[in-house]
């Protein structure tokens, strides 16, 4: 890792030497404008862990939990690293089927959930599952979690292999528990870190929810290097964006839609800069087009997007650096980080050339050690440890990766392939649109379609003046669109990713 960030085997450790460090620094700042710093991070996590343990919460015990993104969710995290618990986080917009499956497969022995959110009752949903899963005890966290007296602490246990589950979003399948080591954790963090060097001064939106693997991360990095992070626990694009600016951030994110809408406010509000101290804009392995870099970066300031690509299984597998150059940023995912094996394997299970597609394999120190379901390993990873990804990509010969496609996001027509992606970021650059997917829908004839779901940017854009616009931009003539879906807006999960199962659901006939 890059000299100047900490470094630990186990998150207690971490946080722990970061608050003898920097006691004073502020680790987040919430939409409330409240902060919290690393020495207060520490001791509150240690009266929560005291206050847990009194409830039976030990080394080895599974705690699913389900809360938004605020400061006691941090705390939360941090108080189970300190126990040697095994957390399961559950993203806000998980409902009692998908809530009990997980717990029932995960094992859990603990769900803690506020009572309600956003309209929703949690609390019914955790006593519902509990009825059904005997040995689930429920806690309710609408203030401060349970505290205790850390002086009755047990000593700091050393790390068993598994501390973390984190399910996938299931965008294209059902979801996967992955199991996570804090070291796996950190590894990723550290790939964060010694690609966009982040500094004590930085102010980074953390808008990933902290349920999911990348708000782990986004704590984790800035518990390394010593910064601190904006977070909020509803995202709203007028608020939060106001948020952002008030508090001067530095590396911003938060997806491609966000980034959109950043430009078109600040577009709209000339007078001022919204983001006077932006180094970058990071974006994490999302479909865009090379023009929106160039937005972001004559519009909204900095070097313009900072890419980077991982998966729940292998969280950070690349970054883009702020050195790489306008080129690079616009069209990649970075470089692989340290300890981190990619290779590029061809359909016939054969090594790729560099520059050449194939799916993309990793083999890495964060890399989870295998699914909660041993059943799915098989397929996933082969016998040296590597792990298939299932996405297409290419890596040139000074080691930039490209994410070209899904593996099993190929429309099959008339026995050609035709990649999703590359179909949707020739869309992203058309005038009239906002946002897009494209999916196949079946056919009688030629197998499958290729159907354009198009957010409109104005009024609503028609088949044959889109199709114009596409082969203009120098797409294949046999890959065009066949089928236009105009709509409010894309289903997408708690990373932004769209939920193509819904789209496919809705517009299979």
């Amino acid at each position: 890792m890059t000299p100047g960030y900490l470094r630990a085997t186990g998150i207690w450790e971490l946080v722990a030497r970061r608050a003898a460090l920097t006691p004073d620094a502020v680790l987040a700042y919430d939409e409330r404008r409240r902060r919290l710093t690393f020495g207060e991070l520490k001791s509150a996590a240690e009266r929560a862990a005291a206050g847990l343990a009194e409830r039976g919460v030990g080394r080895g015990t599974v705690v699913s939990w389900q809360l938004p993104s605020r400061f006691t969710t941090i705390v939360l995290t941090v108080a189970l690293s300190r126990l040697g618990a095994v957390q399961n986080p559950l993203i806000m917009m998980l409902r009692e089927p998908e809530v009990r499956f997980i717990c029932e497969q995960a094992g859990s022995a603990l769900l803690i959930v506020p009572s309600e959110f956003r309209g929703f009752s949690h609390h019914a949903l955790a006593t519902s599952v509990a009825r059904e899963l005997p040995g689930l005890d429920v806690l309710l966290v609408d203030g401060e979690l349970p505290e205790g007296d850390p002086a009755a602490l047990p000593p700091v246990a050393p790390e068993p292999e598994v501390r973390w589950l984190f399910y996938t979003s299931g965008t294209t399948s059902a979801p996967k528990g992955a199991r996570h080591r804090d070291a796996g954790l950190i590894a990723a963090s550290a790939t964060y870190c010694a690609a966009l060097r982040p500094r004590p001064e930085d102010r980074i939106a953390g808008l990933a929810p902290i349920a999911h693997v990348g708000g782990v991360l986004h704590v984790l990095s800035a518990v390394q290097a010593g910064c601190s992070l904006v977070i909020t626990d509803v995202f709203t694009p007028q608020e939060t964006g106001d948020l952002l600016s008030e508090l001067g951030v530095t590396l911003g994110g938060n997806g491609v839609p966000f980034a959109r809408m950043l430009i078109r406010r600040q577009l709209a509000e000339p007078g001022r800069r919204l983001f006077p101290q932006l180094r970058a804009f990071l974006v994490g392995g999302a479909p865009r087009t090379p023009q929106l870099h160039r937005q972001v970066r004559d519009v909204l300031g900095g070097i313009g997007i900072v890419s980077g690509y991982g998966l729940t299984e292998c969280p950070y597998v690349a970054w883009g650096s702020l050195t790489d150059g306008d080129e690079r940023h616009a069209t990649t995912e970075g470089r692989a980080g340290p300890g981190t094996e990619l290779r590029i394997v061809r359909e016939d299970g054969t090594p790729a050339d560099p520059g050449e597609p194939g799916e993309l394999w990793v083999r890495a120190a964060q890399l989870c050690l295998g699914y909660v379901d041993p059943a799915s390993n098989a397929e996933a990873f082969d016998e040296s440890g590597f792990f298939r990804t299932g996405d297409l990509a290419t890596v040139d010969a000074q080691g930039y990766l490209t994410i070209t496609g899904r593996l099993k996001d190929v429309i099959i027509r008339n026995m050609e392939n035709i990649s999703a992606r590359e179909v949707e970021d020739h869309l992203l650059g058309c005038a009239g649109v906002a946002d897009a997917a494209v999916i196949g829908v079946p056919d009688p004839d030629t197998g499958e379609r290729v159907c354009a779901v198009v957010v409109p940017d104005g009024p609503p854009p028609e088949l044959a003046g889109l199709c114009a616009q596409l082969l203009a931009r120098g797409l294949n003539k046999r890959k065009l669109p066949e089928r236009l879906e105009v709509v409010a807006e894309l289903p997408r999960n708690a990373m932004n990713k769209v939920v193509k199962r819904e789209l496919r659901d809705a517009f299979r006939s």
